[in-house]
């Protein structure tokens, strides 16, 4: 079999745009936290409509400006004012909080306690280990982290496809990683990231055993009621 090691290209500052979100970043001071929930809500629900912020200014009678201060989370606004916002929009007044009161998850799992998974594969010597998953959270992105065990080689390699991004970092012995039809030798350090559309899965298990993580990203599906 021929195979060849991929290396990521250098990547041309000339050319290419910066990543638009900042690791680093913090949210607003705390105490301007349900001003700007309050805003991201009355503009969502107004986007939502179609209709301007002329046109919701002429519905409560609440000017272009107020609007405006209102929707960039820089004012609080009274009781009074929701209420027209309320009425106008056609949502209940609690509906501007939600965002604010909504929780954030995290989830803590202490070593060699993952959740072990039945996939195509694990009959033949390969073991999946779910490390974490937050339904419903605020991001719409679903994130499903994997420890992946090779233990055991055979002629059987499960070839996967599904919706959403897909990141591989190799921690132990070495795999020959098929995604489409390229093939990429991955030993420990090596990363691959990668569309999950097409056809991917261990094409050789050269090294075991062999251990990667595996960090599958994909769209969050909306509840319609």
């Amino acid at each position: 079999m021929t195979t060849k090691r991929e290396t990521a290209e250098q990547p041309d500052h000339g050319t290419r745009a910066p990543l638009s979100q900042d690791p680093h970043a913090v949210r607003e001071p705390k105490e301007n936290n349900l001003e700007m929930a309050i805003g991201h809500e009355v503009r969502a629900y107004r986007k939502k409509l179609g209709i301007t912020v002329t046109d919701l200014a002429a519905a409560t009678g609440i000017s272009l400006g107020m609007l405006s201060k209102i929707e960039n989370g820089n004012i609080s606004p009274s009781l009074t004012t929701l209420q027209s916002l309320s009425r106008a929009l056609g949502v209940p007044m609690t509906a501007f909080f939600r965002r604010f009161e909504e929780p954030r998850n995290a989830v803590f799992v202490k070593a060699g306690q993952g959740i072990e998974l039945e996939r195509r594969g694990t009959r033949a010597g390969h073991q999946y280990n779910l490390l974490g998953h937050i339904d419903n959270n605020s991001s719409g992105v679903i994130v499903e982290p994997y420890l992946i065990t090779l233990t055991a080689d055979s002629d059987i390699f499960p070839t996967f496809q599904h919706e959403g991004m897909e990141f591989l970092y190799m921690l132990e012995g070495e795999v020959v990683y098929r995604h489409g039809d390229q093939l990429f030798q991955m030993q420990p350090g090596d990363s691959l990231f990668f569309d999950a559309d097409a056809p991917h899965g261990p094409e050789q298990l050269v090294k075991l055993p062999s251990r990667y993580l595996s960090i599958i990203s994909y769209p969050q599906q909306v509840t319609r009621g």
